[in-house]
């Protein structure tokens, strides 16, 4: 399918979907929301990693404000209900793993939209603001869920309430992000990482990400419970077959995803 607000390109079990609205900062408006649900979605039905990035010199500067005129006057809970959260669950739902190439600034909504993601790696000169408390907003797109788990609550509240600019290499030690890159070494080492995961063990990947999310919440007995399954999943894999026939033979596996 072809888009008007994104560019996509599929290559080695890799799907790499770019916001491509550079003359407005990758803003996000009704369309662009629809096309990366829908991207999210299709694409990733046939590739093995998703890669998300944007186009120009942002990497999402969040909601367009504006999109369809008067800023005041949008219906924000039914846009985030109707339009971002479709797009959120899109990403975290995705049956591969997600990184996010934020490839320069991430802000308000376009920074949650990169927190969403599996792996966030960033250029040093990126930078992530949850900006939204500077036009009278409280974050949304998920923030308030994935930041306080990613960095704590203290440091969750501060970077909400004073809107400050985090630096990618800031993002990184706080454990925000999983790396941040020098500039002219980022795009190779995005790429790197997502052709590791595309000739991977897809599904070991898949139920890794289960096993993640749900102990935030399990108590330990259900943890251990959860654990035996997926493991009991993941070994009647062919994949787990080939791991363990590369062991014995002492050569890399060559995993085919199933």
């Amino acid at each position: 399918m072809e888009y008007d607000t994104l560019l996509t390109r599929e290559e080695g079990g890799i799907g790499t979907i770019t916001l491509n609205r550079p003359e407005v900062m990758n803003a996000l408006n009704k369309q662009m929301r629809a096309e990366l649900t829908h991207a999210l979605k299709d694409i990733g039905a046939r590739v093995r990693v998703l890669v998300l990035t944007g186009a120009g010199r942002a990497f999402c500067s969040g909601q367009d404000l504006g999109d369809g005129g008067n800023a005041a006057q949008i219906d924000l809970e039914r846009t985030l209900r109707e339009e971002y959260e479709p797009m959120l669950r899109a990403i975290y739902d995705a049956p591969v793993p997600v990184i996010a190439a934020v490839n320069g600034s991430a802000a308000g909504a376009g920074a949650n939209l990169a927190l969403a993601a599996d792996i966030v790696i960033a250029a040093e000169s990126a930078s992530f603001i949850q900006a939204f408390t500077r036009i009278g907003l409280i974050p949304d797109a998920g923030g308030t869920w994935f930041l306080p788990r990613q960095i704590g609550f203290a440091r969750a509240m501060g970077a909400m309430l004073f809107a400050d600019r985090i630096s990618a290499r800031q993002a990184a030690d706080w454990g925000m992000i999983w790396d941040s890159v020098a500039d002219d070494q980022f795009e190779s080492q995005w790429k790197a990482r997502a052709t590791a995961l595309a000739s991977g063990p897809t599904i070991a990947y898949r139920n890794i990400r289960k096993a993640l999310r749900k102990s935030l919440s399990n108590p330990l007995d259900a943890q251990l419970a959860l654990e035996a399954q997926l493991q009991a999943e993941a070994g009647k894999t062919r994949d787990f077959q080939e791991g363990v026939m590369a062991f014995l033979e002492k050569r890399p596996a060559s995993f085919e995803g199933r």
